[in-house]
C-alpha cells in the first residue's frame, strides 16, 4: 500500500503529509508560532528548510508570490540586499539582485547576482517556485530559493522554504575565514543539546549561517504578505518593521543592527530601487 499511496502522490498532497507529519513540532516549539527548520551540509553544498503555517488564506499567498517583481518587495527586507530589479528576458523572467553589507553600501561596492525565476506550478491546491542563481559572492555557486504553498482549512497555508547554495574549496576558505573571525559568535537555531553550565547549545558554522538566512528570508515573505493588509501607501513601512521586529524576536542568532538604523537605509534602498534602473 505504500508503494502505491507513494505512485500516486502529487506534490501537493507530498507537502499536506509533511504538514502532518510536522503537526507536533509546529505545536510545541521554542518558536512560539507554528515553524519548524533544519539544515544539512554535504560536501559542497549548505541547505536549510523550513516549515510554516501562515494565516493568510492560500489565494492570497499565490497571488502574491507567483509574481517575479512582488520578490524584489520581499528581498530586499533583507539585510544583505542592495537592490533588486524584476525582468522578462525571453521566455524567463529574471532578478538582478544586489547582494553586499548589512550597513549602508554603494551598488557599484556590492556583488550582483542573476536570478532565474520560475513558477513551476499554480494550481488551486499547490504554488511551488524557484529562484536559481548560478554564481555568488565569494566563489559560492548554484544558489537556490524554493517555495511551496497548500491550501489548508480554515484560510491557513502551509508553506516549505527550501535555501541551499554550494561551494568549491577557494569559497569553502572563504566562509570559514568569515565564520572564524567575525561570524565567531553567530549560531543558527536547531538545538544540539546544552553545556555544563546548562545553556542551550544550537548549531554554528554553515549550517548555522544556512540557517540564519533561511529564517531571514521567512521572516521577509511574512512580512510582505502581512502588509497586504494595509492601504499601498502604508505597506512599506509596515513591512519594513514587521520584518525587522520579527527577526529582534531572535536576538541571538539575528539581531544586527537598531530599528531606526535599519529603516532609514531601507527606506533609502527601497528608493534607489524603485528609481534606478
Amino acid at each position: 500500500m505504500l508503494h502505491a499511496v507513494s505512485a500516486y502522490a502529487t506534490p501537493a498532497t507530498v507537502l499536506l503529509a509533511r504538514y502532518a507529519e510536522l503537526s507536533g513540532k509546529l505545536e510545541d516549539n521554542p518558536f512560539q508560532k507554528p515553524l519548524y527548520i533544519d539544515s544539512s551540509e554535504n560536501p559542497g553544498e549548505s541547505k536549510g528548510n523550513l516549515y510554516a503555517l501562515i494565516q493568510e488564506p492560500f489565494a492570497i499567498v499565490q497571488s502574491a508570490l507567483r509574481e517575479p517583481a512582488h520578490w524584489c518587495d520581499v528581498l530586499i527586507l533583507h539585510l544583505n540586499t542592495k537592490y533588486c530589479r524584476a525582468s522578462v528576458e525571453g521566455a524567463w523572467s529574471v532578478l538582478r539582485v544586489n547582494i553586499g553589507r548589512k550597513s549602508e553600501q554603494p551598488i557599484a561596492q556590492s556583488y550582483l547576482m542573476e536570478f532565474s525565476y520560475r513558477v513551476i506550478a499554480a494550481t488551486p491546491d499547490h504554488l511551488a517556485l524557484v529562484l536559481d542563481a548560478v554564481k555568488g559572492p565569494f566563489g559560492t555557486r548554484n544558489y537556490s530559493i524554493l517555495l511551496e504553498a497548500v491550501p489548508l482549512n480554515g484560510g491557513q497555508t502551509f508553506i516549505h522554504l527550501a535555501y541551499s547554495f554550494a561551494y568549491g574549496t577557494a569559497a569553502r576558505l572563504a566562509l570559514y575565514a568569515y565564520l572564524n573571525t567575525a561570524g565567531s559568535k553567530k549560531v543558527g537555531f536547531t538545538v544540539m543539546g546544552k553545556r555544563s553550565d546548562g545553556q542551550v547549545e544550537f548549531i554554528d558554522g554553515l549550517r548555522g549561517l544556512v540557517e540564519r538566512n533561511t529564517m531571514r528570508y521567512y521572516l521577509a515573505i511574512e512580512a510582505y504578505l502581512g502588509a497586504l493588509s494595509v492601504p499601498p501607501p502604508a505597506q512599506l513601512e509596515r513591512r519594513l518593521r514587521d520584518w525587522h521586529a520579527a527577526v529582534e524576536r531572535f536576538p541571538r542568532q539575528l539581531h544586527e543592527i537598531d530599528q531606526n538604523d535599519y529603516l532609514e537605509m531601507k527606506r533609502r534602498e527601497y528608493l534607489r530601487q524603485q528609481t534606478e534602473p
